[in-house]
């Protein structure tokens, strides 16, 4: 186990921590079911492998419903039969929008049709920036070693 290497910074900042907070308040206000936001966020920090976004994840994930067998196999979504065909689609466009530097078409059509195919223009507006603030907020702990369970 790594040993912490300073604060959150957005912890140092109150600011910035109540910035960031105020936009997923927003985010989670918009419309989007709590559960296709807890398993985009889950997913997101599973990828990026920040273990309190993890933890705190599976976390929010059974509050806002989503089943043990979801939470269980969400990196393996595509292999699994328990999730519906919106959620497959914010899955995958979290997995597209986090790994932005892995393909030379970040994003493929293919990707963002389908999510456009469930959501609209808000909602994939609060998805969006629901996965860009997993994604901050793991860019913060990763690097700091952030320990999970301390929040």
């Amino acid at each position: 186990m790594s040993t912490e290497r300073m604060p959150n910074p957005a912890a140092l900042i109150p600011e910035a921590m109540e910035a960031l907070m105020a936009v997923g308040k927003a985010v989670a206000g918009a419309g989007v079911d709590g559960k296709l936001l807890a398993l985009s966020h889950l997913r997101a920090s599973q990828i990026n492998g920040c273990a309190p976004c993890v933890a705190g994840g599976v976390h929010q994930a059974q509050r806002h419903g989503v089943t043990t067998d979801q939470v269980h196999a969400v990196a393996a979504w595509r292999e699994t039969p328990w999730f519906s065909d919106e959620e497959r689609a914010a899955l995958a466009l979290t997995e597209a929008v986090t790994r932005l530097a892995d393909r030379e078409d970040p994003v493929p059509d293919q990707v963002w049709d389908m999510a456009a195919k469930h959501f609209d223009q808000k909602e994939l507006a609060a998805l969006l920036l629901n996965i860009a603030i997993a994604n901050a907020f793991n860019r913060l702990n990763v690097p700091t070693r952030q320990q999970a369970g301390k929040w």
